[in-house]
């Protein structure tokens, strides 16, 4: 599985190299790298099952070409020509050798579909780590900006400032504040 180790390590190490970079942009052509490649999977996933059947259906020939001549081996002995038995084994044998290398092919494939499935689902899952820290970058971009925004437009907004001419609190603070001026100036002219 080096393929894949090297393929993990090399997504890991290309994720911290955008991130550390221009992390949106970047992260969006990893993105995209990513459905490449996972398209390209999906064809050899489906190349390898078309390579499987055909070899499954020669399988299938093999073994009733192998059925054929077991018989006329047989055949052949129960008459008792040898000539024809002997030739009939080795075409036999050959048919074997023939049917055991095809499903050597077989189990090649096989097992080729099974790593191309798990590189199909490592790339699947990388592909949505990556939408996630997209997404959270676009939120944290979006909370940002919203942040700013309010903190300009707090300093700069006139609705956040009231007219002192019509604010009742403070003509109340202005009467009493020349209230207890009067009553000082009155009791230092009492003095």
């Amino acid at each position: 599985m080096g393929l894949f180790d090297d393929f993990s390590k090399f997504l890991e190490t290309r994720l911290e190299e955008f991130l550390q970079n221009n992390p949106d942009l970047e992260l969006q052509a990893l993105e995209e790298q990513l459905q490449q490649q996972e398209n390209d999977t999906l064809r050899l996933i489906a190349d390898l099952q078309k390579q499987q059947q055909k070899i499954e259906t020669e399988i299938m020939k093999t073994a009733e070409s192998i059925k054929l001549w077991h018989s006329r081996v047989e055949k052949a002995q129960a008459a008792n020509r040898q000539d024809l038995a002997q030739a009939a084994q080795e075409r036999e044998s050959a048919l074997l050798r023939q049917g055991n290398q095809q499903w050597g092919q077989m189990q090649g494939y096989k097992e080729r579909m099974t790593q191309a499935k798990d590189l199909y689902k490592q790339i699947q899952e990388r592909r949505k780590e990556i939408k996630i820290k997209i997404s959270q970058m676009q939120a944290e971009k979006k909370w940002q900006a919203n942040t700013k925004a309010n903190t300009n437009s707090w300093g700069s907004n006139t609705n956040y400032f009231y007219d002192q001419s019509h604010d009742d609190l403070d003509a109340q603070f202005r009467q009493w504040e020349t209230d207890e001026e009067l009553e000082r100036l009155k009791r230092n002219m009492g003095k």
